[in-house]
């Protein structure tokens, strides 16, 4: 099957959520550098968030943000470790339509480069749920860097070839604040 081309940028709505039971909208540096990112490339935030490293919580946020007619990509930040709490993979795998595997596997490659062997404890998780795609990644502002400049950033840019996830994103009207 032939992918269309396309040469104009099409800028999608994108919502950021830091899970973190310590971090403030002033201390969330890595939620910060997440809107810096998708801004200065052409998207636009359609929400943010932190909340607590919750399953419940979690799945609360990114389930109105899945079903809003406005949010075609989320990108989440924080709760991927072993440790007790950090429960963000559990949470959102369950609400996936469809998993994106290949993006914890790539993401650990690059950050090999950067952290040896201790990325195999980044649980990176990315799918599909309603025409929404989510993408999740450690709390660090390195991870994030890691996540948005090697991967995220070319998947969701129409432009890039030979493929990418705009058009398996769904349409949306003009940005408008996601209730909740």
């Amino acid at each position: 099957m032939a992918h269309k081309q396309v040469t104009e940028f099409v800028p999608l709505n994108i919502a950021v959520l830091t899970v973190s039971d310590t971090r403030t909208e002033e201390t969330d540096t890595s939620g910060h550098l997440l809107v810096d990112n998708l801004t200065a490339t052409g998207h636009k935030l359609a929400d943010k968030a932190i909340v607590k490293d919750d399953i419940y919580k979690i799945r609360e946020v990114v389930s109105r943000w899945i079903a809003s007619e406005n949010v075609q990509a989320v990108l989440v930040t924080g709760g991927t470790g072993f440790s007790g709490r950090d429960s963000t993979p559990e949470a959102l795998l369950p609400i996936f339509d469809k998993e994106v595997d290949g993006y914890g596997e790539l993401f650990r490659q690059l950050s090999y480069e950067q952290i040896g062997t201790s990325t195999i404890q980044s649980r990176t998780v990315a799918g599909f749920a309603n025409g929404t795609v989510i993408f999740v990644m450690p709390g660090s502002n390195n991870a994030c860097k890691t996540a948005w400049e090697g991967i995220i950033k070319e998947q969701l840019d129409s432009r890039h070839r030979p493929c990418n996830f705009v058009e398996q994103l769904k349409k949306v009207e003009p940005l408008k604040k996601v209730e909740g």
